[in-house]
């Protein structure tokens, strides 16, 4: 069995659908993948997207990302958390998975998470500009530093499992050392949205032998204290340097 990962399929891009579309029907039937979120905020997408790859893979992993949980485009007046749940019965009914999964000595974990400003505090002009702040509703108005614990806490209830491997996978970038030392200083600006520290504090309980993430849109794979951190995001249509490729992480 081999394990793929992927990120920030975004399909509400004709094209990035249309690549979904064409992965083979045969290559990927013995394989494992995780997809770690921002596939779309739009639930019928959703539920497609995974429904395709559920029957390409053996199995299909998810977390949500911060584009699962926005409401903007929602007629019912919901908030975020609301969408949270709808999401999970979303990719469940789609075939695909948000729990964590063992299989042939290896075991698959989510990490839910958000930002809670651990990597700095955002600017006047990123809170101006960041879509989540608009697109995004919580309930009594919690801040991000409330969300991002309420999430942690439902990681608690994850068991430590008993396998050779495990592979713990989130959306929100776990450390800010994982991003490479080359980023240009204007988009370091980025930062305090891009994940939480108390996320790298959580995996670690784990022992995992590898860790997933996307959100950021920076593809790379760097191993720091014992673990190896990959981000294989898809990004959008314009990021031609994003790598438009699944990619596998492990094989036995």
């Amino acid at each position: 069995m081999r394990v793929f990962a992927i990120s920030d399929l975004h399909v509400d891009y004709d094209a990035n659908a249309r690549w979904i579309a064409n992965l083979s029907c045969v290559e990927y039937k013995d394989d494992a993948l995780i997809v770690a979120g921002d596939v779309t905020d739009v639930s019928r997408l959703l539920d497609w997207c995974l429904g395709i790859l559920a029957k390409r893979f053996k199995k299909v992993m998810f977390v949500p990302g911060n584009h699962e949980l926005w409401v903007l485009r929602d007629q019912e007046r919901k908030h975020s958390f609301q969408k949270f749940h709808e999401v999970r019965a979303v990719v469940e009914g789609a075939g695909a998975s948000t729990e964590a999964y063992s299989l042939e000595g290896i075991c698959l974990i989510p990490l839910l998470g958000w930002y809670d400003y651990s990597f700095g505090q955002p600017s006047d002009d990123l809170r101006a500009t960041w879509m989540d702040f608009r697109a995004c509703r919580w309930p009594g108005g919690l801040a991000e530093t409330e969300i991002a614990a309420l999430f942690a806490a439902m990681n608690d209830a994850q068991p430590v499992p008993p396998s050779d491997i495990v592979i713990t996978y989130s959306h929100f970038v776990p450390r800010i050392d994982a991003m490479p030392s080359s980023i240009p200083n204007r988009y370091k600006s980025l930062y305090p949205v891009l994940g939480s520290a108390f996320l790298e504090r959580q995996l670690r309980r784990f022992a995992p032998k590898i860790h997933v993430y996307g959100h950021s849109h920076v593809n790379q794979r760097v191993g720091i204290n014992g673990v190896s951190y990959v981000n294989n995001a898809f990004g959008y249509v314009h990021e031609w340097w994003t790598s438009k490729r699944l990619l596998c992480i492990h094989e036995c």
